[in-house]
């Protein structure tokens, strides 16, 4: 798990390796940054043993300080040696450690304030549901699948839909998709369907992390359990978020909230990755301040 090849990344990486070596010349000058990057990958997968046999093994506190801190120590006396050479070379791996990681930490911190700010705003869906058809809307043929990474809130499409349409498709489908923690989900346990009423199903598509996601497979499976799809008469609406940088003091530091605002924008389509056809899909927008 985790261990999964991405062709852009190893490409990019090769690309980065080969700068590196050509940048520095030779390998004695590569000695430097070598020396630097080892120990330290030496010291930090010392530390993150720590929390695996005490927080997922469960071993006794004094066994893991015990046996983590006795390599630690010895990591510790490599890793300080080679900071010697910092000036020489050291510095490259540092810098690019230290790049990566805040790329990867203002991405996670962001996706979390993103969930917060769009969970502030959420409605039950079945409460919404329960109001919505005391009075109906007007129903259109169709299907309507709303794709929702928290199936018991109400999705942001459907709030805007109603609001600038004013109409509701005769089937509507709210669609989560669950990445297990095991690498192949059986066709068997895939679906996993529930009836919310007056037209309206939750479907839960499970897949593990080694299963390419495929909705309009995972759709075509539905109809062991009496729902039939027409992709000629489905539609697909997606959330699509715009990032607001704010100086909001609970937020992040400003150049973090436009980094991630960067990166959001330029993430890669969820309709390619899940697979469905882009002549079916509507994309309705809502700015999130951060």
């Amino acid at each position: 798990m985790g261990q999964i090849y991405i062709p852009s990344v190893n490409w990019t990486l090769c690309l980065v390796v080969a700068g590196a070596v050509i940048g520095f010349g030779s390998s004695s000058r590569l000695a430097g940054a070598y020396g630097v990057a080892v120990t330290a990958t030496m010291l930090v997968d010392t530390l993150l043993t720590f929390f695996v046999i005490r927080y997922i093994w469960r071993y006794p506190l004094a066994l893991c300080v015990l046996a983590t801190g006795f390599f630690a120590t010895i990591d510790l006396a490599f890793f300080s040696a080679t900071l010697t050479k910092v000036h020489d070379g050291g510095w490259f791996p540092l810098a690019v450690g230290g790049a990566v990681y805040a790329v990867m930490a203002t991405w996670r911190r962001g996706r979390e304030l993103l969930f917060v700010r769009l969970n502030a705003s959420a409605v039950p869906l079945q409460t919404f549901l329960d109001a919505l058809f005391r009075e109906a809307p007007q129903r259109v043929p169709g299907t309507a699948v709303f794709l929702t990474a928290t199936p018991d809130a109400t999705p942001h499409a459907l709030l805007h839909n109603l609001n600038h349409n004013k109409v509701l498709h005769e089937r509507v489908v709210f669609l989560t998709v669950e990445v297990r923690d095991v690498p192949w989900v059986p066709y068997t346990e895939r679906i996993h369907s529930e009836s919310l009423g007056h037209g309206c199903w939750r479907l839960r598509v499970r897949y593990g992390f080694m299963d390419r996601p495929d909705l309009t497979r995972a759709l075509e499976l539905c109809s062991a359990l009496g729902i039939e799809f027409n992709m000629m008469e489905t539609s697909f609406f997606l959330s699509r978020e715009k990032i607001v940088p704010t100086q909001d003091r609970h937020g992040m530091a400003s150049w973090r909230e436009r980094l991630f605002a960067a990166m959001a924008r330029n993430a890669a389509n969820i309709t390619d990755f899940l697979n469905i056809p882009t002549n079916r899909v509507i994309e309705l927008g809502t700015r999130v301040e951060i």
